[in-house]
């Protein structure tokens, strides 16, 4: 039976439930303006009621509203990053109440935690090389693929797009690399999970795939004391990449979306219709004048378009009670690529939970990711064409080509006109009569569990399950009128991948501070369990009909390989001024044998705190100054073929089989291998200075590094009957790289309805080869780059003692009037002979210096962003004049007449001169990537909600640069087909609830 006492217990909490229900009925409304110590307004600050699930964020003058809370008295807190936290108490009343912030620079920005391998880390403590970039500082406009987003904004890290194609391909180069065979890209890692390397059939770049809007910043791990935790795949650098998670309070709702229209920002200067008439008439032959058309097409405006996108993203982002916040996100992308049919659809999903129980304990981060993309890939084929094709011509005429004018000659034994094998394809026959057709499904993510030990709440320990998952799917239709493909009545491909990646990780951390000793311990250590398998299908190529053109050798390939780790890291830091780091990380790789399967990665670091000492602690010019110094060793194995230490056998295609009477048989063929093939590995050494001025206003850093790369991958000679080949793929090559990185970000302005922000950086980086061969041989080299019409020919090579990938051509000799002379040049040996040992070692297309330069201006509620890169010191072979600006081009003795770029007014070659330094180029640029113009119009409804934000954006502004081609800047160096960059205008809203 209840007693009085338990009565009047329920009684009085029933009554209070009852106030508390009508009080919070009288809903208040909070609204005022967070600045600075000087009164400026500080956008982007957090502000919560405490116990309520109730935020917001503080718009572009500092102005912020907050609705639905109940009256009462209530905590205020405001937070934001490099600042003191501030909290205020708050009595509102029903209807409208106003409160205002002052926030006080925090005593070191130093104190934020940033995230490092395996932990977080005080941005201040750091004994290792590393750059962080969040969100608000990412590339502005219509970015579909993640690695855009930070492209000019981190010394030392150059992001060279493959060219203008949606979702296209990108190389990052994290300090130049350190392969010369093996693969140069950095390490990815997303929330903890290492995304797979290489390929996925049906995308062009595998990276697109990934939503950038879902991203929240990138880190970018450069020496080796920072990257050797992850031992034997951090030569080139690791990428850390934290998607956008959920935050206590109310429900946040944002909505964007961005339309975009695109267009072709430059074109191959090309001879017209009418100079190409007036030059055959002039030194063309009878048969040559009058095969001239009467058309005047420009076909580079025939295959190129002005090309839509849109992409919308959806998010929503809160807390179940303040222990389970949440993020749910979807995006849907479809652009267009401005070479017709090109086009690439993604729709993309993203899942986070991070609940913490058993009273904060335990913390649960659950990450899914996933998406699905369509895409129609353009014949990129089209692009060459149109710089050849004869501008005479027109596009269409009635023929058995699909009505596409093709040039012919006549075949005797068919009796037809048949295409003539020396002349290009019409281009838009190229474009419209292939059916290219991708589809990729991909899912990644991870559950990571951090559990405090009650007995030793120091001791946490962490458990990482993830996986990375892949299929991609496609096939090409060519029909079998199109005379690219008549000798084999068309052509029908297939193809099919699927990857799956999965990941096990644990780990220790303890981390202590010991106030007797005025010292801190942060030690962790960790197994990693790695599997990676995928499986390529192979299937027939056939005519159009189903008619089988060739079948492959296995139905099928399932590469699959292991990895095993043991890693460790001490940070010990004393007196918060003098910060020393070890890390060692082991790695066991299936790809090689036992007798090298296992590799030892090691680091050393230490970092003095010069701020902190007596002599400057009270400095108010000063707010930061700190020395690091850095030794580490790392591995590289992407590249190396699974399971290559081992002897085996290729098996013979079916167009090569070997008869024994009546009857056709494969044979299988010994292929050249290195039992004692291992992975490369690269020291680096590194000293950096991180200093700060005016509390933080400037600040920025010095790096020098130095890196030595041995056991280089290189394909070398080896004696006859010692293998089963006269060359041999095995470890005898070195590299060194050295460089300086800096950086400076500047408050340059900071009023209260106008603030401006730059930001500057600048890398010089030299790269070296310094060793091929097993025996001392300076003169050995291997040939690179190769070239388009010049079967079998190389214009670049590896050598001792130059830069990777140096051009190597003749000298060529030019006459009084400046002009160059067809075919003469520089007897370089002297043996009075021009042959290819007078080819000599002609610079490279790796830039020797890269600079990046931000600006962002807010007045009131406007704001200008904009981003310049600049590359110098690299140098381009112009393979498009080589192969085209020349008269035996123009006037085919083979029947054609093609098309020339107009630098072939200049040369006049008679005969193509592929070799001739003639055509390697000064391509240095300057680019402006991006002018943005935002407007924060401000809150749609009375309570606050719905603030929304306008933006126009155009990308690919303008580069100032003295190479003539299409562009300066071409991946690998050699310009050759390549898909143009566009310019691209973009319109943006954005709202958020």
């Amino acid at each position: 039976m209840m007693n009085k006492f338990t009565l009047r217990r329920v009684m009085a909490m029933s009554f209070l439930m009852l106030l508390s229900a009508f009080t919070f009925a009288q809903t208040a409304r909070l609204q005022g303006r967070v600045v600075d110590s000087e009164g400026i307004g500080v956008p982007g600050a957090t502000i919560q009621i405490l116990g309520q699930q109730i935020s917001t964020s503080s718009g572009a003058n500092g102005e912020y509203s907050l609705g639905n809370i109940s009256a009462g008295s209530h905590r205020v807190v405001v937070n934001m990053m490099g600042y003191e936290t501030a909290e205020q108490n708050a009595t509102l009343t029903v209807g409208d109440n106003t409160l205002n912030f002052t926030l006080e620079t925090a005593s070191s920005s130093l104190d934020e935690v940033v995230v490092i391998g395996y932990g977080t880390q005080k941005k201040g403590e750091l004994t290792g090389s590393l750059t962080t970039v969040s969100s608000e500082d990412f590339q502005k406009g219509l970015i579909s693929s993640p690695e855009q987003l930070i492209a000019g904004k981190v010394a030392g890290v150059q992001i060279t797009t493959s060219g203008g194609q949606p979702g296209g391909g990108a190389t990052i180069r994290v300090r130049a690399g350190a392969s010369l065979n093996a693969s140069n890209d950095p390490l990815i890692v997303v929330d903890g999970v290492p995304l797979s390397t290489g390929a996925i059939s049906g995308v062009a770049n595998p990276l697109a795939l990934i939503n950038p809007n879902d991203i929240e910043t990138f880190t970018v791990l450069k020496d080796a004391n920072a990257t050797a935790i992850y031992g034997s795949r951090a030569s080139n650098g690791v990428v850390l990449i934290t998607t956008k998670k959920g935050s206590s309070g109310q429900p946040s709702i944002n909505f964007s979306s961005q339309n975009s229209l695109a267009q072709i920002a430059q074109k191959v200067d090309l001879l017209s219709a009418d100079q190409i008439r007036e030059y055959v008439n002039v030194e063309g032959n009878d048969a040559q004048r009058a095969s001239l058309g009467d058309a005047n097409t420009d076909w580079q405006d025939e295959i190129y378009r002005q090309a839509f996108a849109t992409d919308n993203n959806l998010s929503v982002a809160g807390a179940i009670q303040p222990h389970l916040p949440y993020r749910l996100s979807v995006g849907y992308l479809n652009q267009q690529g401005i070479l017709k049919r090109d086009r690439m659809e993604r729709t993309t999903a993203g899942i986070n939970f991070a609940p913490k129980l058993l009273d904060n304990s335990l913390q649960i981060d659950i990450n899914l990711k996933g998406s699905i993309s369509n895409s129609q890939f353009a014949n990129q084929d089209a692009i060459g064409a149109a710089i050849q094709f004869d501008p005479t011509k027109p596009v269409y005429t009635e023929n058995r080509f699909g009505n596409y004018y093709e040039w012919t000659q006549f075949n005797n034994s068919t009796g037809l006109d048949d295409p003539n094998p020396n002349a290009p394809r019409n281009p838009v026959a190229l474009l419209n009569l292939k059916d290219d057709q991708g589809k990729v499904a991909r899912s990644f993510g991870n559950i990571q569990f951090d559990y405090a030990l009650p007995f030793l709440p120091e001791l946490h320990a962490n458990l990482n399950l993830g996986y990375d998952v892949s299929r991609g799917e496609g096939n090409t239709f060519i029909p079998d009128y199109a005379a690219s493909n008549i000798g084999t009545l068309g052509e029908r491909t297939q193809y099919k991948k699927e990857i799956t990646n999965t990941v096990g990780e644990f780990y220790l951390n303890y981390t202590k501070d010991i106030a007797s000793i005025q010292s801190n311990i942060n030690a962790t250590a960790g197994y990693g369990y790695y599997d990676n398998r995928s499986k390529e299908y192979n299937f027939d190529r056939t005519s159009a009909d189903g008619t089988v053109l060739s079948t492959p050798v296995f139905p099928f390939d399932i590469p699959h390989s292991r990895l095993i780790s043991y890693y460790g890291r001490l940070i010990y830091t004393y007196s918060d001024k003098y910060i020393f780091s070890g890390t060692v990380r082991t790695d066991g790789s299936s790809r090689f044998s036992s007798e090298n399967r296992w590799g030892v990665f090691p680091s050393l670091g230490a970092t003095w705190r010069i701020k902190k000492e007596n002599f400057l602690k009270d400095n108010n010019t000063i707010s930061d100054l700190k020395l690091r110094l850095s030794y580490g060793v790392t591995g590289q194995q992407d590249g190396i073929a699974n399971y290559s230490y081992l002897p085996n056998y290729v098996r013979s295609r079916n167009e090569s089989l070997y008869q024994f009477g009546n009857t056709f048989y494969n044979m299988y063929t010994p292929v050249a291998y290195d039992k004692n093939i291992r992975w490369e590995s690269t020291a680096t050494y590194n000293g950096g200075l991180d200093y700060g001025f005016l509390n933080g206003r400037l600040s920025g850093s010095i790096d020098i590094y130095f890196k030595k790369t041995k056991d280089l991958l290189s394909t070398i000679p080896i004696p006859v009957g010692t293998n089963f080949s006269n060359l041999l793929l095995t470890n005898v090559g070195n590299m060194e790289n050295k460089g300086v990185e800096f950086s400076l970000n500047g408050a340059a302005i900071r009023k209260d309805d106008l603030n401006l922000d730059l930001g500057f950086n600048f890398t010089y980086n030299h790269s070296k080869v310094t060793n091929l061969t097993a025996v001392d041989d300076p003169n050995y080299l291997v040939e690179q780059g190769g070239i388009s019409g010049s079967t079998g020919n190389n214009i670049q090579a590896h050598v001792v003692n130059h830069m990777p990938y140096t051009y190597r051509v003749y000298r060529q000799v030019y006459g009084e009037d400046g002009s160059p002379l067809e075919g003469i040049y520089e007897d370089l040996n002297g043996d009075g002979i021009i042959n290819d040992n007078d080819r000599y070692f002609y610079k490279s297309p790796m830039p020797t210096y890269f600079l990046g330069f931000t600006a962002q201006l807010n007045y009131k509620k406007w704001t200008l962003n904009t981003v310049l890169r600049s590359n110098i010191g690299n140098y381009v072979y112009d393979n498009v004049s080589s192969n085209f600006a020349s008269r035996y081009n123009v006037l085919d003795p083979n029947g054609p007449i093609n098309n020339a770029p107009t630098s072939f007014l200049g040369a006049q070659f008679a005969q193509k001169q592929y070799n001739s330094d003639y055509y390697v180029h000064n391509a240095s640029f300057l680019k402006m990537d991006n002018l943005s113009l935002s407007y924060a119009a401000g809150s749609l409804l009375k309570n606050g909600a719905g603030r929304l934000t306008i933006s126009a954006n155009l990308q690919n502004v303008f580069t100032v640069s003295n190479y003539k081609g299409i562009d300066p800047e071409i991946n690998g160096g050699i310009d050759n087909r390549f898909y143009p960059r566009p310019r691209t205008y973009v319109l943006g809203v954005n709202l958020d609830f």
